[in-house]
């Protein structure tokens, strides 16, 4: 019993306050809507939010080792494409963490324009091959 407590109050404190984790068809749709059903299938944009962020827009991943961070669903690098960085997508990376995903659906457009997926090591890795991108869309109505 109090194995479960502590698990769930540690589980509540790892989420960031404010935070919202969409769900699966809830981004497909958002995706869709955006325009991002072009070029590369939109299971394959479904795919890279999901291992990129588990569908957080929120999400914030510093990496340093790379000496960068990520934001937002997509995982969108200071680096370059926000203001930290060069900003190539002329946006601010706390833009990057809205729920709406206005600013991260244009950010990604650019970054798959310049870079194509391959911009993403965990598209690679994850969606680029798979035999099964249609589960994205299971159930979803867009």
């Amino acid at each position: 019993m109090k194995a479960s407590v502590v698990l769930s109050l540690v589980g509540y404190l790892a989420v960031p306050v404010g935070s919202v984790i969409l769900g699966r068809c809830q981004v497909a749709k958002m995706l869709n809507d955006g325009g991002l059903n072009y070029g590369y299938s939109l299971q394959n944009w479904v795919c890279l939010a999901y291992f990129e962020s588990k569908f957080n827009p929120s999400a914030v991943y510093e990496n340093s080792k790379g000496n960068y961070m990520g934001y937002g669903l997509f995982q969108i690098r200071n680096s370059n494409w926000c203001d930290h960085g060069k900003n190539l997508c002329r946006v601010s990376c706390s833009a990057l963490l809205n729920p709406n995903l206005k600013d991260t659906i244009q950010c990604a457009k650019n970054v798959k324009g310049k870079l194509g997926m391959g911009a993403w090591p965990t598209w690679s890795r994850n969606c680029q091959l798979s035999d099964t991108l249609d589960r994205w869309l299971d159930g979803c109505r867009l």
